[in-house]
């Protein structure tokens, strides 16, 4: 086992204290970075980007080389589970995902297998040990999946949606077949992060991008439950060391409340939430990761450098801060901007940390 160099992320997720506040940045391997744009010209398609463990590698490590970040993140996307599980993924230009064989109906849902994902995923697991050897121990690894509701909402709608009317009537009219893909769903996802994490993911997150479209207690039943299910069969030790899970789901607010109880180590903020009151929701039960707009990110560096300035001082003193956006990083971005955020990161969290 390689020694790991640099451990104030996975510090910071158990919420113990650090120098200065660990960051990294969603979707920090991406289209705002002119290498990323090569490397993808190069794999012809973002799916055989996604296949080729070691272009997956290249684009892993490409934020790591430009910036001083505390964490790397497995280059995929939350569709290979339902590519996997025989949906047919395929990309429309200018549209987005989409799949061949949408869950139209209460039968297809029925009918839907959990497939061998050392199989049908082999690949991921193929890229997650590739980018662990190539990091030689500088940073740890992070895992991840798009939750349950997140992944149905594509599978059900057949791809992106602002409505998600097919699902929510489905939650509706026949929520019990709804219960039934979410379990099918958390089951296949335990079985993806576990073989990530075996591979050599040292942490592990969940994606809940479409929660809050959903009414309260609708996502406590669909959401919630089916993210507690996969972090009750999460691997959460390996190598010698804990695991940590974080769960996101943007837009939460005060249902940051309920996600503690999951056992989670830490919950990821957007930006609609402070961090203060994201505080006060979970009482400094789990960690916290965010929560700069990531608008912020076109605009000065002075102004990239206040926004840093009040995120840190939103989430105040002590350990359980992990720097982030609130969301990914948009492909508008200047990666010189990215330098101011990750230096003033750096230069100002310091002071609200006693050690470590």
């Amino acid at each position: 086992m390689t020694e790991l160099k640099n451990d104030l992320f996975l510090r910071a997720l158990k919420r113990q204290p650090v120098p200065r506040t660990p960051m990294w940045i969603m979707r920090q391997a991406g289209r705002y970075l002119p290498e990323y744009r090569a490397t993808r010209a190069q794999a012809g398609d973002f799916m055989s980007l996604c296949r080729n463990a070691e272009l997956a590698c290249e684009v892993t490590l490409q934020p790591l080389r430009r910036y001083r970040l505390d964490a790397a993140i497995l280059f995929s996307d939350i569709l290979t589970v339902p590519d996997a599980m025989g949906l047919g993924l395929y990309f429309e230009t200018g549209e987005g995902p989409k799949f061949e064989r949408p869950l139209r109906t209460a039968a297809g849902i029925k009918q839907l297998k959990i497939p061998d994902v050392a199989d049908t995923l082999g690949y991921v697991f193929n890229a997650v040990s590739t980018i662990r050897r190539e990091l030689n121990g500088d940073v740890p690894l992070i895992g991840f999946a798009g939750s349950p509701w997140t992944v149905g909402t594509y599978m059900v709608e057949g791809g992106s949606s602002r409505e998600f009317s097919r699902i929510k009537g489905l939650a509706k009219e026949d929520p019990e077949t709804l219960s039934l893909l979410m379990d099918k769903i958390a089951e296949t996802t335990t079985e993806y992060l576990n073989a990530q994490i075996e591979s050599g993911a040292q942490a592990a997150m969940i994606f809940d991008t479409w929660g809050a479209a959903l009414e309260p207690d609708d996502y406590r039943r669909f959401s919630l439950a089916s993210m507690q299910k996969i972090v009750d069969g999460l691997t959460r030790s390996r190598e010698g060391r804990d695991v940590p899970v974080i769960l996101f789901t943007k837009g939460a607010g005060p249902l940051l409340a309920d996600m503690v109880g999951t056992g989670c180590d830490a919950l990821g903020v957007d930006w609609t939430t402070d961090l203060a009151d994201a505080r006060r929701y979970t009482e400094d039960k789990v960690a916290l990761q965010g929560n700069l707009d990531p608008a912020t990110l076109r605009e000065s560096p002075e102004a990239i450098r206040e926004g840093v300035a009040r995120v840190l001082e939103s989430y105040g003193t002590g350990p359980g801060h992990v720097f982030n956006l609130g969301h990914g990083i948009t492909p508008d971005i200047d990666p010189d901007h990215v330098s101011v955020l990750v230096d003033a990161v750096h230069e100002l969290s310091p002071r609200y940390h006693t050690g470590g």
